[in-house]
């Protein structure tokens, strides 16, 4: 193996739309979604280690390294590998919020795996890492697929989707918000019936909405208000279970202009909605 370091993207998701079907005998909840990427993110670095640790640079703040998807993603690997590999020194410049909905570790997570599956040579392919990301999180699936998709299951049943690569405006409203909180709610709707995939592409449809909304606007107002903001220029939108929303536009003029206009004291960004996800066009590049 060439010893090397490595970096690589690890981008945001949208929801472009999140029914609940139904509680799971498992307790989790059934769901249909779309999954769009953005061409923003954070970057993870990696760097091979003789010495055969997994070693995480910056951790994060209030979680211990062993509870990092990173590292568990890292450590993952290591088990499933059928042959010694080295260690890792993992650096990670984060960009993307805790608790937005935006997918950042199960992005960060899905960027492990592949990264490490390139920089050790081990030939995995990319169900089987999509399998070993399932055991992470619902979402690591599409990060590690890396296409635009329809999800159904918990979020891992993928079918390739290609809606329109607009421009979107998203705002992270001063709060965090835990996804096991949100569907522990009673007050959650979990009885949308089930859609067909044709139409369901069409992501951005009035009919189509975020079933998380309703209590997330509850309970917090920081997200109500940032909704009714950003709706005065068009349809705006949960992604997951918040606390990011966006609105979608078809110009990136369009979408910068309305960020300039945002009220004082909302953080966020303006990026491209993207079907390719931007690690995988750049590990298309390492090949």
């Amino acid at each position: 193996m060439t010893v090397m370091s490595l970096t690589l993207p690890s981008p945001a998701k949208l929801n472009l739309f999140l029914h609940i079907l139904g509680r799971r005998e498992d307790g989790y909840h059934e769901l249909q979604t779309l999954f769009q990427f953005l061409d923003f993110g954070d970057e993870l670095t990696f760097e091979p280690e003789s010495a055969g640790q997994i070693t995480l640079t910056e951790p994060l703040p209030g979680v211990a390294d062993r509870d990092n998807l990173v590292y568990r993603a890292a450590r993952l690997l290591t088990e499933a590998a059928t042959r010694p590999v080295p260690g890792v020194r993992i650096s990670i410049n984060k960009r993307l919020p805790m608790g937005g909905g935006l997918g950042g570790g199960s992005s960060n997570a899905a960027t492990t795996l592949l990264a490490l599956n390139h920089l050790w040579s081990l030939g995995m392919d990319l169900q089987q890492l999509a399998d070993l990301g399932l055991g992470l999180g619902a979402d690591v699936p599409v990060f590690v697929r890396g296409h635009a998709a329809w999800g159904e299951g918990v979020g891992d049943k993928l079918t390739p989707a290609n809606p329109p690569e607009d421009w979107y405006v998203i705002l992270k409203p001063d709060c965090d918000i835990s996804t096991r909180e949100i569907f522990s709610k009673q007050g959650l709707t979990r009885n949308t019936p089930r859609i067909k995939i044709a139409p369901a592409f069409e992501g951005d449809a009035p009919r189509y909405r975020n079933d998380c909304e309703d209590v997330v606007r509850r309970l917090y107002p920081e997200v109500r208000q940032g909704l009714e903001w950003l709706s005065q220029f068009g349809p705006a939108r949960l992604t997951g279970t918040g606390a990011c929303i966006f609105g979608r536009f078809p110009t990136e003029s369009e979408a910068r202009n309305i960020w300039a206009s945002k009220p004082s004291g909302i953080n966020g960004f303006v990026a491209k909605g993207v079907n390719i996800s931007p690690l995988h066009s750049k590990l298309t590049e390492l090949n």
